[in-house]
């Protein structure tokens, strides 16, 4: 595993993202099999692990918290908050600054620590970033010791411009893989002047970019792949990074076919670290073969300057007319 420079920290270029634990979004995960992939990625030398409040409400940062507990190593852990809809807490007074912090206690007590080490807004209406008041918010909570960074999740090109905007701001969290290749060399340029780490979440789309799906692939009526294939229920953006899946499929076949060897996505993984505004790539894993898989991409050369261009060739002739849900 290689490291790279967060806030003065070296935290693992390969993240683990955990929406999967704890939540049947994608296929049921309890708490042996939460600790055996956890257990799995900090034996890989990871040590920067994504979570979110409304994960399994609650119980992917229980599951996190718990393992912790039985380590002597450190390890960064980010949350988000800010998509809760249970009353009468939840979604649209989940922006007001008591409820932001009672949800940041709440994870304080799931993650069973004093502070937060990243707490970051998880994809929120644009409006209330353009609005400003939420930052404050942030800040506040930050001065109170209760957050140590903040930063957000977000969802299009324009509410990282707006984040970009304000001080203060740690991180941005972006869609960004071989399907979502549209942000530009000066938003890269600008975040990096700015200090402003960059996490790239989906990376390997859902799972479209693993290699290991085909047009007869079916998933379980509670994950997302099935109940949000086309945006029935949040951003479909969100899955499989907005393309349908059939035609998905057949893109992934044919950026198979120009990467070096048969690891899709070890090697999708890789084309993102190639960018060193990237501070971290966060996949998910449901078994501990994926983690291993997700974490030799930290060890694989470069991609050479002919593949990356002939990628960017695919994307622009043949995945960008496909992408649905708001870049």
């Amino acid at each position: 595993m290689k490291y790279r420079q967060f806030k003065g920290d070296r935290i693992a270029e390969v993240g683990l993202g955990t929406w999967q634990l704890g939540s049947a979004d994608w296929g049921k995960i309890d708490q042996a099999g939460a600790f055996e992939i956890l257990q799995a990625y900090v034996n890989s030398g990871g040590n920067f692990i994504d979570t979110a409040d409304v994960y399994g409400m609650g119980v992917s940062e229980t599951f996190i918290g718990d393992f912790l507990k039985q380590l002597d190593q450190k390890v960064y852990v980010a949350t988000k908050m800010g998509r809760r809809h249970d009353k009468p807490y939840g979604w649209p007074q989940n922006f007001t600054y008591d409820v932001m912090k009672r949800h940041v206690e709440d994870s304080l007590t799931h993650l069973g620590i004093d502070q937060l080490y990243l707490e970051q807004l998880h994809c929120i209406p644009t409006e209330v970033l353009r609005r400003g008041e939420i930052f404050d918010h942030l800040r506040k909570l930050q001065s109170e010791g209760l957050i140590k960074h903040f930063g957000v999740s977000v969802e299009t090109t324009e509410e990282a411009l707006i984040c970009l905007d304000h001080k203060d701001v740690a991180s941005l969290q972006i869609i960004f893989n071989l399907f979502r290749q549209h942000l530009a060399q000066e938003f890269f340029d600008r975040a990096h002047k700015q200090n402003v780490g960059l996490i790239a979440r989906v990376p390997l789309a859902s799972g479209l970019l693993s290699g290991k799906f085909n047009a007869n692939t079916t998933f379980d009526v509670h994950d997302h792949r099935n109940y949000n294939a086309n945006g029935e229920s949040f951003n479909v953006g969100e899955t499989f990074s907005g393309i349908p899946f059939e035609i998905g499929v057949k893109l992934a076949q044919e950026i198979q076919a120009l990467l070096p060897g048969t690891n899709l996505a070890a090697h999708a993984i890789r084309w993102i670290l190639d960018h060193e505004a990237i501070v971290s790539v966060i996949p998910g894993a449901t078994k501990v073969s994926q983690v291993n898989n997700n974490v030799s991409a930290s060890s694989l050369p470069a991609l050479d300057k002919n593949v990356f261009d002939k990628l960017r060739e695919i994307y622009d002739s043949h995945i960008k007319p496909e992408i649905r849900g708001k870049i």
